[in-house]
């Protein structure tokens, strides 16, 4: 089994009350404005993390519907993009871009974004904007933001490496770290933390479970997923 799967039914609370038991307080919890763009969104995954900067070159006018339609063909046939991301992601990977301060822009869309999700990714994390967000949330593209945006990527933001240490919303993200979020926003944990972590998370997970679960029988209220106690107690036991 891999260390990912031991935070398959994890909260971000579960993961955050781990790191405060250990000594990390506060450590790995991204902008409260960095969170999940629709409700019921939850993904966990390693990094793959890109960082980008502010464009230093403008776009220029362009004369044609056919150029306006094919812009960013135009700006990158001058200015190649470093960053192949779509040659980066791995399966169940999450790909976490710190846009380096850029004025607003939707570096992720409804199109570039369900690409990255088709080639393997479980989800996008940006301390920028996102646009399409009516497609994105329609289509339930996993994506992580500040706040929605509107203009496009030529001469506004350059991605500049891939697969380095980054900043992403107040927090330090390195390649292979495990990040994730819920309706509660996204933290982050160091990939060598990642499987104490998950072990006393996912204790903290079930004794919350099992108190609601009294709860829910004393209140007469009907049962859910998320005091579905039995199995997620069976899936756990098998990393004891």
């Amino acid at each position: 089994m891999n260390v990912i799967d031991r935070f398959r039914y994890l909260r971000v609370v579960d993961v955050v009350d781990a790191l405060d038991g250990i000594g990390y307080f506060d450590y790995g919890l991204m902008d409260p404005e960095v969170r999940p763009l629709w409700l019921g969104m939850k993904f966990w995954g390693p990094a793959l993390t890109v960082r980008c900067v502010p464009s230093n070159r403008p776009m220029w006018k362009l004369d044609t519907t056919e150029d306006i339609v094919a812009d960013h063909a135009r700006w990158y046939a001058k200015y190649p993009n470093p960053v192949r991301l779509g040659d980066l992601v791995t399966p169940g990977c999450v790909i976490v871009m710190d846009t380096g301060g850029s004025k607003e822009v939707g570096y992720w869309g409804s199109n570039n974004s369900l690409g990255m999700i088709a080639r393997g990714a479980v989800g996008i994390i940006t301390d920028g904007e996102c646009r399409d967000t009516y497609e994105v949330v329609l289509q339930k593209t996993p994506i992580c933001c500040r706040r929605r945006g509107r203009p496009i990527i030529p001469g506004r933001i350059m991605a500049v490496e891939a697969n380095t240490v980054i900043a992403c919303g107040g927090a330090q993200v390195a390649p292979g770290d495990i990040v994730g979020c819920d309706d509660d926003g996204v933290v982050v944990v160091p990939q060598d933390l990642a499987e104490e972590v998950a072990t006393h998370a996912a204790a903290v997970l079930l004794a919350d479970m099992r108190g609601r679960r009294r709860l829910y029988e004393r209140l007469n209220m009907p049962m859910d997923e998320t005091v579905d106690v039995e199995t997620v107690e069976a899936y756990y036991a098998q990393f004891s």
